[in-house]
Parts: C-alpha cells; structure tokens; sequence
C-alpha cells in the first residue's frame, strides 16, 4: 500500500483570512502609531517653544503665546478630531463620550473663544490653558505610541493617569477663565450675536450662549471622564 501524500501549493481559506487578519492589524496599528507621532511632535514643538521662548523672554513672552504657536495648536486641535473617527470605527477602544467632550470643549474656546477675539489671544490665561493642554497630550500620545508597539513602562502609565486627575481640574477652570476673560469683548462687538429681522423675531445673544456652556464645564464630572479618555489601549 503507497502512503499518501497530500502537497498543497496554495494557502487554505482559513490561512488566508488570518493572514489578511493579521496584515489588516498591523496596518490598522501603522496608522495609529503615526498619528499619536504626529501628535506628539506637535505637541512636542508646542510645548518646547513655549519654555524656551519663556527662559528668553520672561514674563513678555506669555503675550505673544497665541500669534507664535497658535497655527500649530489650531492644526492639532482638528487633526484631534480623527480620534472620534477612530473610536467610531472601532480602531480605537477609548470611550466615546468623553473624548468628545474633551475635543469638543477644546475646539470651542481655541476656535469660537479665543481666536475670535483678539484682544483674549493677549491675556495671560492663554499662555497657561496652552501649557496644562501640551503638558497632558505630550505624555498621553507618549503613552499611546508606546502601548501600539505593545510596551507598558510602568512609570510613564502612572505619569498618564496622575497627570490627568491633577492637572485636568485645572485646565477646567483656566477654560472657564478664559471665557469670563472673553465675555465683555463679545458683549461690546457683538461677535456671533445673530438677531433675525421680522416676522421671525428671534435673536441669539451669544455672550448668553457662554454663560450657559460655563455651567456645562462645572455640572460635568470632570476628573472620572478624563481617567475614562486615557482608558489603556487594549
């Protein structure tokens, strides 16, 4: 009796959707490890420029914050906005709602509050909002960058989440701050104040709308959706 030889020459079904699995995965991994490394050298760059500029200017370097970085800080904060993507989709495992939160806050005082008035883009809460934000993304997409190629260093993940639970409350006030700061400007300019000629009757006073979104930021329970945001990466 011969014995039976069975030579296969082509991959199996099976072999061949772990394969594309597994090519799908790395790819899936590629991107996402090249987006936090574009996060972080913007934020890196953010941050960098704004200890030196301080250790050569002092104290008159905080005016100008806005006008040197501003660019660079607008861009990260849309390029942000990828992550909700990323969560939809499912390549990311961080919780949905208070990314967008965090984003979402972020976006509507670099964009609606600051950068509309320029007389805020001056003040010195600037300069501080901006250092509590590229203080806690610099460590964070560190943390992601690392937790992609599957390191854990143990120091960096306590860094993570003990930054957050200090530094977030106060990123909080300094958000909220910077809108009392804004309020009297759009008061005296009118800046997104819209009123509809008749028959509609309707008008939208927006220093209002402010002061509504300032009892949102306190009635959130701020420091337990940021640990939710920095949840590990799986």
């Amino acid at each position: 009796m011969k014995p039976h030889f069975e030579i296969r020459t082509t991959p199996s079904l099976g072999e061949n959707q772990h394969m594309r699995d597994r090519s799908s995965s790395f790819t899936v991994k590629t991107y996402l490890f090249v987006y936090d490394l574009m996060q972080f050298c913007g934020h890196s760059w953010i941050f960098t420029n704004m200890i030196i500029r301080y250790m050569s200017f002092g104290k008159d370097s905080l005016a100008d914050t806005f006008y040197s970085i501003g660019l660079v800080m607008r861009l990260c904060q849309l390029l942000s906005v990828l992550e909700i993507l990323h969560i939809l989709i499912g390549i990311d495992k961080s919780r949905l709602l208070p990314r967008f939160l965090q984003i979402t806050e972020r976006i509507v005082v670099l964009f609606v509050v600051i950068n509309s008035q320029e007389e805020v883009q001056g003040k010195y809460i600037v300069c501080v909002l901006f250092f509590l934000w590229n203080l806690l993304d610099v460590v964070r997409y560190t943390y992601n960058m690392l937790a992609r190629m599957g390191i854990h260093y143990l120091p960096l993940t306590w860094l993570n989440f003990s930054l957050c639970i200090l530094l977030y409350p106060l990123s909080v006030l300094a958000k909220a701050f910077a809108i009392c700061v804004s309020l009297p400007y759009f008061e005296t300019f009118g800046t997104y104040s819209v009123k509809l000629p008749f028959p509609f009757a309707f008008s939208v006073y927006f220093p209002y709308v402010l002061k509504m979104y300032l009892l949102v930021l306190f009635t959130v329970p701020r420091v337990e959706y940021c640990r939710m945001a920095h949840y590990p990466l799986v």
